[in-house]
């Protein structure tokens, strides 16, 4: 374990570069170090460890199983380093921390910002950043520490054991097309009239478009053509206010523009069961009362 008293940050961000290039050559020159260097810091590192970190082939190098991990591990580290001189730096300046909320569109337009709200009232020097994405992609950032909470969708959640998580509310989805859509004047609408249109939909994998799949599926109806695929709320309702097109939304995301006179609902029921969105954090070695305090605000700006 001598090996991790020396390792420096610098060495792992030449690691992750090594990584990333898979070349030598083209590592040793951007960091300003000749090949027979790098290659034998490389090889005092796996002798260290105690693993060979890399498989050498004709085309470059290919990090091994234990590789990865130490890799996996040397990105967090640094993300982690980067984040305390972050935190250093708004102390010195005369806030306390940046705390980062990552938000997928079924938690938007309404619900994060009512907990940020909060949650800045409370703590006056605090700041927050606000990143929306999809979940995987969000999933993926928390654990590398990029990001310290999470807030959407957790019907395709897998439980992790470095992480905790806690669902919030269940969320039905709403079926949504502009104003004055021609289907809005029809008395009672069948599926055989929703597939007539195009519609927008949210990619393969999401949770809104799994449910909205399966639910078809499961009664046995074909797709609409689904001309396109956007994980963008804003892209989504311009477009449906300008087209005839037919999209999906989550029951508080389609309020939030019900009531702002800017999409309307499509009065079908297709059977697609409730969803849930809630919070996901990484589990904690020490415990991060402003983190706390946060999850907090979300659990309390839930509207029972």
């Amino acid at each position: 374990m001598k090996w991790i008293k020396r390792l420096k940050l610098k060495q792992l961000t030449l690691l992750i570069h090594l990584t990333e290039s898979g070349n030598l050559s083209e590592t040793a020159r951007k960091n300003h170090m000749t090949q027979p260097a790098l290659s034998r810091w490389l090889k005092e590192l796996e002798e260290d460890v105690g693993y060979e970190l890399f498989e050498r082939h004709p085309r470059g190098l290919t990090p091994t199983e234990a590789g990865n991990i130490l890799i996996a591990r040397g990105k967090r580290i640094l993300i982690e380093a980067e984040r305390t001189q972050q935190d250093l730096n708004d102390i010195s300046s005369g806030k306390s921390r940046t705390l980062i909320i990552g938000m997928s569109p079924a938690a938007a337009p309404h619900f994060v910002p009512k907990a940020a709200m909060h949650f800045l009232n409370e703590n006056a020097n605090v700041r927050l950043e606000i990143q929306e994405n999809t979940m995987n992609r969000l999933i993926a950032d928390l654990k590398q520490g990029e990001i310290d909470l999470v807030v959407g969708r957790l019907d395709n959640y897998i439980p992790d054991g470095e992480m905790q998580s806690e669902l919030l509310y269940h969320d039905p989805i709403r079926i949504v097309s502009r104003l004055n859509h021609p289907l809005t004047h029809k008395p009672k609408l069948q599926w055989a009239d929703l597939e007539r249109y195009e519609w927008i939909v949210w990619p393969s994998g999401t949770p809104i478009r799994s449910r909205l799949d399966n639910a078809l599926t499961a009664a046995g109806k074909q797709p609409p053509v689904y001309r396109v695929r956007s994980t963008s709320q804003v892209a989504n309702l311009w477009l449906l206010q300008y087209t005839d097109m037919l999209s999906v939304a989550s029951k508080g995301v389609a309020e939030h523009f019900f009531q702002r006179g800017l999409l309307t609902e499509l009065p079908i029921d297709l059977d697609i069961p409730d969803g849930a969105v809630g919070m996901v954090w990484r589990q904690q070695a020490e415990p991060d009362l402003l983190l706390d305090n946060l999850i907090t605000c979300c659990r309390n700006a839930v509207e029972r």
